[in-house]
């Protein structure tokens, strides 16, 4: 897929108003979203997720050593999305979330900027909070731990 048919798909989920469109193609994998009415599409690209496996091992041995432990007994609440992580709403004001305190499903755990939109982010799940994984004002990435529950 080129250039020109990228932007004809834009074309046409501006045109009817999509604000996601998802396509897998011979090894080719395309995900645009809409992140506004007025704002231009988030795109990610893939390899098809055949190619991944084979791939993924060896880049990322480190990290599932780090992570067996604490996945044993620990939920984990996920970055929803790609942006920057804020543990708090406002620079001097106190973090959201501290290792010790208990959270419910509709708790306020942090706030991810993406493309200059604040967005709020619920636990989700219930428990202790165990660790704070990300840190303030870093990048996170989709799917990334933020926290760790008990």
């Amino acid at each position: 897929m080129d250039i020109k048919e990228i932007r004809a798909l834009i074309d046409l989920m501006k045109k009817n108003g999509l604000a996601v469109f998802k396509m897998e193609k011979e090894g080719f994998n395309i995900t645009l979203k809409m992140a506004g009415a007025e704002s231009s599409p988030v795109i990610q690209y893939a390899p098809a997720p055949a190619a991944l496996p084979a791939a993924a091992p060896a880049a990322s041995a480190p990290a599932p050593a780090a992570a067996a432990p604490a996945a044993s007994n620990l939920k984990e609440i996920a970055s929803p999305m790609v942006g920057t992580f804020y543990s708090s709403p406002s620079p001097d004001a106190p973090p959201y979330l501290e290792v010790g305190q208990t959270v419910t499903p509709d708790t306020v755990v942090c706030i991810i900027e993406a493309m200059k939109v604040m967005n709020e982010i619920k636990a989700e799940v219930s428990g202790v909070v165990a660790e704070v994984v990300a840190e303030n004002g870093k990048p996170v990435q989709f799917g990334q731990a933020l926290f760790r529950v008990k």
